[in-house]
């Protein structure tokens, strides 16, 4: 078949994919509705999982790109024994201690050792009241997450040394105590006990918080030193991880190596136990991460299909219907010279328009959705994948021929002479 032939059919095909919407508008809704679905559920959720990506690899970034941490059990995505279960033997591993930092801290391949807790609390000022998550760290804190302060100021080594009741709030905290009114040298509450505001906190993690963080990073938070929260709050130090920064120039692995060791002699574990302490490098950070969300993913790739299986039977239905009204003209066309191949082009194009017409439905509500998000939440930098919209119009098309073979090869094969008899 010529090429002008193919493009004419194509443009006719559209136009009978117009004819069989009009005439029958409840089939070619669901139709059109049932692809929209599918495509929308794709795109929406690439775009989302890509901004939290970004979002999550920039908090990782801003401990340096050597950086790793230490826990006292293990993290994992799905594995059974990650120290939640009472039965798992890493509940008896010992907590990490200030001690163990400071040692860590000497050793020649590590610039920089920082002990957190993640905690909760009660933040009161006057008649407001807030309960969400708080962060307590040591002074060098500022060298392994990303941000700013201002106004004000990071508390010093000689505050948390001597416990000073001082705190950090972060700007959605301040905004939800404070209002518009300036926070810094106000006194807060914290769990009844109370704290002078030195400094309001600039930076919104990903939605699932920092590696260590107590909560996503658009909630509210405060930080407070971590001997000030040892004597004054009571938190849980068994609790407790440290965020290590290597020495300019020295590999993840080396400083790993060095920091495993010296845990492992402080503890004095023989060769041949088991390390009690865990270390986690951002690349396995990354690894946990994308294996939860490609869960995820998978889900909604389950969802996405129900939408396009409905969507291709209702492609049937009405290409089926299509050719039923059309056998007399098919008939026509066979006379006058048609091919079958000329049928079966026609009739498939016309599936492909229904479904594509469903698809760029699905593909501006995905992307409004991205729109949305990354307005609500400037820590999610959603954004549409050119490859998720590559992927949701050619399976969008591939739906739409698919189902629609049957119907087009069912008029392709029509006799002409019983095609023109047909009332």
């Amino acid at each position: 078949m010529r090429i002008t032939q193919r493009i004419f059919n194509a443009f006719e095909g559209v136009g009978m994919a117009v004819d069989s919407i009009r005439s029958n508008k409840v089939r070619a809704a669901l139709t059109i509705m049932g692809v929209a679905i599918g495509v929308f559920v794709v795109v929406a959720m690439s775009s989302v999982v890509r901004g939290i990506n970004e979002s999550f690899a920039r908090d990782l970034e801003a401990a340096g790109p050597t950086s790793f941490y230490i826990y006292r059990r293990p993290i994992s995505g799905f594995e059974a024994c990650d120290g939640s279960d009472e039965t798992c033997p890493e509940r008896r591993n010992p907590p990490l201690t200030i001690e163990e930092a400071t040692a860590l801290e000497r050793l020649p391949t590590i610039k920089a050792v920082t002990a957190h807790l993640g905690s909760g609390a009660k933040f009161t000022y006057k008649d407001k009241q807030v309960n969400t998550g708080m962060e307590i760290y040591t002074p060098n804190w500022v060298d392994v997450d990303g941000g700013d302060i201002y106004p004000g100021r990071s508390f010093t080594y000689a505050e948390n040394t001597t416990a000073a009741r001082v705190i950090i709030v972060n700007q959605k905290l301040a905004e939800r105590l404070f209002g518009t009114s300036d926070p810094i040298d106000k006194t807060i509450n914290v769990d009844g006990v109370g704290f002078k505001v030195i400094g309001v906190y600039h930076y919104t993690a990903s939605p699932m918080g920092t590696p260590t963080s107590a909560g996503g990073g658009d909630q509210a938070k405060a930080i407070v030193p971590f001997e000030t929260a040892r004597r004054s709050l009571n938190p849980w130090m068994r609790g407790v991880d440290f965020i290590v920064k290597p020495e300019p120039g020295v590999t993840t692995e080396e400083a790993t190596d060095d920091v495993t060791a010296q845990l492992r002699a402080s503890r004095g574990l023989r060769s041949t136990a088991k390390n009690n302490f865990e270390i986690v490098t951002q690349d396995r950070l990354m690894g946990i991460y994308n294996k939860l969300f490609g869960t995820f993913f998978v889900v909604g790739l389950a969802l996405s299909s129900v939408g396009l299986l409905v969507g291709g039977v209702g492609v049937v239905a009405i290409m089926m219907i299509s050719v039923t009204e059309r056998t007399r003209e098919i008939g026509v066309r066979k006379a006058l010279g048609a091919t079958r191949s000329a049928i079966l082009w026609q009739f498939l194009v016309e599936a492909a328009t229904l479904t594509s017409i469903g698809a760029s439905i699905g593909l501006v509500l995905g992307i409004l959705v991205a729109v949305g998000i990354k307005t609500a939440f400037p820590a999610v930098p959603a954004s549409t994948p050119v490859s998720a919209v590559v992927a949701a119009l050619a399976t969008s098309a591939f739906t739409g021929i698919l189902f629609g073979l049957l119907p087009a090869a069912r008029a392709a094969r029509l006799d002409p002479v019983e095609a023109l008899r047909y009332e």
